[in-house]
C-alpha cells in the first residue's frame, strides 16, 4: 500500500511539473495540451470506475483548457488520496467490473487499475516532455527519484 500511495503523490507531483511547463508557453503545442488533458481525462474515468461512478470513456480525448487541466488535476489528486487513504491491501485485490469506450466489459483488482494510471500518465508525460523538447524547449525532469530527493 505504501507503494501506491508513493506512487500516487509522484503522479501529482509530475502532473504539477507538466502543467507548469505548460502554463510557462504563450501557446502550447496543442499536441501536448492534448496529450496532458488526455492523461487527466484518463485519470478521472479511472477514479470513477473504481468507485462505481459514470465514466464516460469516450471523453478521453478531449482538449482541455490550461486552467480545465489544472482544476482536473486538483480534483483528480483529492479524489486519489482521499481513496487512496480508505484503501488496505486486502482492498487492493477487490476487482471493479467496468465496460470500455466500445461497452466491452472488463474486470481487473484496483491494485492492477492503480498501478496502470500511474503508468499511463508517466508514459504520456514522457510523449509530452518528447514534444517540448521538438518545439525547443527544455522537457520538464519528472523521474521518480528526483521526486523522492
Amino acid at each position: 500500500m505504501k507503494t501506491i500511495v508513493k506512487m500516487y503523490q509522484h503522479l501529482d507531483w509530475a502532473n504539477q511539473r507538466v502543467l507548469d511547463a505548460l502554463k510557462t508557453k504563450d501557446a502550447p503545442q496543442n499536441q501536448a495540451k492534448l496529450l496532458f488533458s488526455h492523461t487527466l481525462l484518463a485519470e478521472e474515468v479511472w477514479f470513477n470506475r473504481i468507485k462505481g461512478l459514470e465514466s464516460n470513456p469516450q471523453a478521453i480525448w478531449t482538449e482541455l483548457s490550461i486552467e480545465g487541466c489544472s482544476t482536473l488535476a486538483a480534483k483528480n489528486n483529492q479524489g486519489f488520496a482521499e481513496l487512496l487513504a480508505g484503501l488496505s491491501e486486502t482492498n487492493l485485490e477487490g476487482v471493479i467490473v467496468y465496460k470500455n469506450s466500445t461497452g466491452k466489459e472488463f474486470s481487473n483488482s484496483i491494485r492492477d487499475i492503480l498501478t496502470h494510471v500511474a503508468l499511463h500518465g508517466q508514459y504520456h508525460r514522457g510523449q509530452i516532455n518528447r514534444l517540448l523538447r521538438e518545439q525547443g524547449d527544455e522537457p520538464v525532469s519528472l523521474d521518480y527519484i528526483m521526486f523522492v530527493r
